[in-house]
């Protein structure tokens, strides 16, 4: 290597470090012991811890590199937040106590190619690993070469330079991932896969693409946020079809919205429809006090009976927001993504309680995460 590239990588480096450790300079009060918070980013890269009890801002912490999309998961411990950020190429461990950099992957692991992961990571419920589906690019001297895409298994013990301690083939167009209890790994695609971790094995658990459900069209997602709900499950919302005849005409079809659900404690999978599809909601979660209750944001902040697919009451918000977060007991609800702001509204009366400006810009397509320290 030429004297100059050496010292070029030498100052990149040092560079690093530098502005790793400017981090924790102002790391605020660490969390207290068994009290309730609530995670969010935005831009131009915070990483803003808010207390449930009194929805205020607690804390503030600056992280590395780049902001997007600042997707967001708390680790068991309930000390750190894994963050996929840096245009989604690199994911962080941050811990919450001191805002220090614990761990960091770049998702550009092999010489020559660039990756990326489209939401798609997920923690062990150990703690022990990450998972992250990395969508590869080659980059040559005239083309791209478009690879497949891989799953990738990082130790989270290795810090701030961990590699893959494993990798697997994925199949492709796959986004959100959340690990159940037993160790299996679901990620969301074509269908809904259920992968061994250990041995990169994978079965459809519920099919979505390949849905032969008679008299219905298979369902439509479009789902960015990996909620860590109070319900323990790995859900989203979706939409269907459901035709008058066997003739299929989309044009006399009652369009309906759905929400499918991964149980992470028993891995058993379910499908539900609750409503006529007549505005769309980019998130939704059922209530934590009430499972026949989902409540759906976008334009709107909406309840519905899930039974007699029935609205039961509708907000109307000063903006769109993007996600819908309860606390553990379900006495708050969160609206966040889009502005720098949280909105806090009652769930069973849909009454604004209050908002919570965040310092910074926007959130994006963050997803708001809740946990008892």
């Amino acid at each position: 290597m030429k004297a100059g590239r050496c010292a070029q990588l030498a100052l990149t480096i040092a560079a690093t470090a530098c502005a790793w450790a400017v981090q924790a300079d102002d790391a605020g009060p660490a969390l207290k012991a068994g009290q309730e918070y609530l995670i969010t980013t935005n831009y131009p890269n915070n990483l803003h811890v808010i207390d449930v009890a009194s929805d205020t801002l607690y804390k503030s912490c600056q992280m590395p590199d780049k902001f997007g999309p600042g997707t967001a998961m708390m680790a068991p411990d309930n000390r750190t937040a894994y963050v996929l950020n840096n245009h989604y190429a690199d994911i962080y461990g941050i811990d919450l106590d001191t805002c220090k950099t614990t761990f960091h992957a770049n998702l550009s692991s092999v010489p020559g190619e660039v990756g990326k992961s489209m939401y798609s990571f997920a923690l062990s419920p150990d703690g022990k690993e990450v998972y992250a589906t990395v969508n590869p690019t080659q980059h040559l001297n005239d083309h791209y070469v478009v690879k497949p895409p891989r799953l990738e298994v990082y130790s989270t013990a290795d810090g701030l330079e961990a590699k893959p301690v494993r990798t697997f083939p994925m199949p492709r167009q796959v986004y959100l991932m959340r690990a159940a209890d037993d160790g299996s790994l679901f990620v969301a695609g074509p269908d809904i896969y259920k992968m061994d971790v250990k041995t990169g094995k994978y079965t459809v658990a519920l099919p979505l693409r390949n849905w032969n459900r008679k008299g219905y069209s298979a369902p439509d997602v479009l789902y960015f946020w990996p909620h860590q709900s109070p319900r323990h499950e790995f859900s989203m919302l979706y939409t269907i079809a459901k035709f008058k005849d066997a003739k299929q005409d989309p044009n006399e079809a009652e369009l309906l919205y759905g929400y499918l659900s991964v149980d992470l404690k028993t891995g058993k999978t379910h499908t539900q429809e609750f409503a006529d599809l007549t505005e769309l909601y980019f998130t939704g979660l059922r209530s934590p006090k009430d499972p026949n209750q989902i409540y759906g944001v976008l334009n709107r902040l909406a309840k519905y009976d899930i039974k007699q697919r029935k609205l039961i009451k509708a907000a109307n918000l000063e903006h769109t927001y993007y996600c819908v977060t309860f606390d553990k007991k379900g006495d708050k609800l969160y609206l966040g993504g889009t502005f720098n702001d949280l909105a806090v509204f009652d769930p069973q009366t849909l009454e604004k309680v209050k908002n919570i400006k965040l310092p910074g810009g926007d959130m994006s397509t963050t997803t708001p995460q809740v946990f008892v320290r």
